[in-house]
């Protein structure tokens, strides 16, 4: 019997697709499969009409890029044909009249939308009914849990999420799949729900980073970057460990797998060491987010106050206390670290760091720290994680791979890199 559809990577069900040898119906019936019988121990989506993804499937000319991919939604982003509801009972019911930006430019690309994925409250702190797929007793991370829960558990090939802290790059490491936060701004925000306005990025998962960067590269409607600009000449590495006290042994023994991986293969890897200032931006971050959380979630705040969570009714007062001028020096602050913070880069490809401080946390009501994440959040840049083993409770662990804004392509092209160099010792 040969490879379940719902299994394969995109690249290659796209290509079996061109060729004739797997129907867009075919792989969309696959996904609905695994769906059907992960779906009630997971929890990874808050919307799906089956019915409704067979006719777009049959009616898919599995033309554009993305050659008919079904594709999750991270329920933060707004759907005409399903509801948004973006974590909140506020907003039960909701039904948006146009798609967001990326999902019209899904559909355009040759996409189909497979569903809406679980998010916590507003993308931030409060979680959902998902678990993680690889042991139902520990959380998926978050804010984009269900997205990615789905990818790695096979019940879609590729899916949205958004990042203001760590909501991409965590839940990728917890659930053992690729995440990618991409250049801030490099994908339009219309019809997502804000939480910072300053920091909200929309990214995207899947099980390879080729498949990321071929789903990436076709919403931006260019064409996909080569991903082997570092077979003749190794990439060199920085590594970077922030707050490195508050990361565990299975973070430190990936990251050091990884190590041992890229300098068997010829990379040079050096240390960064003295970037006090990097840790010290932590509190500007907390501001930006906490002012720019008050300021999204107003409406909500003054209509909808007793439908909030605790967290959001003490943050969202928090927020609303820092004055406008407060909130902008914070963001000056942001801004001038991140001109600094460039010289950091001089004659490196990549800084390599750990996702998280481990593996996925036991129990669903804490979607981990994103202390790990939110600083490189908050500089901008190109953020990609990738699979780096398993820990000592047999959950996945990863590694982090950052370059300079802008630097996305040579953020995958690295990720790429390590992808095969750990492949090469395993």
């Amino acid at each position: 019997m040969g490879q379940a559809p719902n299994t394969l990577s995109a690249v290659e069900a796209a290509r079996r697709i061109e060729a004739g040898t797997l129907t867009v119906e075919q792989l969309a019936e696959a996904c609905l499969a695994r769906i059907a019988e992960r779906e009630p121990e997971v929890g990874a989506f808050a919307h799906i009409d089956p019915e409704a993804v067979r006719v777009a499937a049959r009616a898919s000319r599995a033309d554009g890029p993305l050659r008919g991919m079904p594709v999750a939604v991270k329920d933060l982003i707004d759907t005409a044909d399903l509801p948004a509801e973006y974590g909140s009972p506020i907003w039960a019911g909701n039904r948006p009249t146009e798609d967001a930006a990326v999902v019209t430019r899904t559909k355009a690309a040759g996409g189909l939308i497979l569903g809406k994925t679980v998010t916590t409250e507003f993308a931030w702190r409060t979680p959902g009914k998902t678990r993680n797929p690889h042991n139902l007793s520990h959380t998926p991370g978050g804010s984009s849990s269900g997205s990615a829960a789905a990818v790695a558990d096979c019940m879609a090939p590729l899916a949205f999420g958004t990042q203001t802290a760590g909501s991409v790059i965590r839940p990728a490491a917890y659930c053992g799949v690729v995440g990618f936060k991409p250049t801030f701004g490099t994908h339009d925000r219309r019809g997502v729900k804000l939480l910072a306005e300053y920091l909200d990025t929309v990214g995207c998962f899947a099980r390879s980073v080729e498949d990321i960067a071929f789903f990436d590269y076709a919403l931006r409607g260019e064409t996909m970057p080569p991903l082997d600009g570092f077979d003749g000449a190794p990439p060199r590495l920085g590594i970077h460990v922030p707050f490195a006290d508050r990361i565990d042994e299975d973070a430190a023994a990936a990251l050091e797998r990884v190590r041992i991986a890229a300098q068997t293969a010829r990379a040079s890897v050096v240390a960064l060491v003295d970037w006090t200032a990097y840790e010290a931006m932590d509190e500007v971050h907390a501001t930006v987010m906490t002012a720019g959380a008050a300021r999204a979630l107003a409406w909500e705040y003054d209509n909808a106050y007793d439908q909030l969570s605790e967290f959001y009714r003490e943050t969202l007062t928090a927020g609303r206390a820092i004055d406008d001028a407060a909130y902008y020096d914070a963001q000056g602050k942001a801004d001038k670290f991140r001109n600094e913070a460039a010289a950091r880069l001089d004659g490196l490809d990549a800084i390599l760091t750990v996702p998280a401080s481990g593996e996925a946390p036991e129990g669903i009501g804490f979607t981990g720290d994103p202390m790990f994440n939110r600083i490189w959040t908050l500089l901008r840049w190109p953020c990609v994680t990738i699979p780096a083993g398993r820990g000592s409770h047999g959950l996945p662990v990863g590694v982090q791979i950052v370059t300079g804004y802008g630097e996305d392509a040579r953020a995958l092209a690295v990720a790429s890199w390590l992808e095969k160099a750990m492949k090469a010792v395993e």
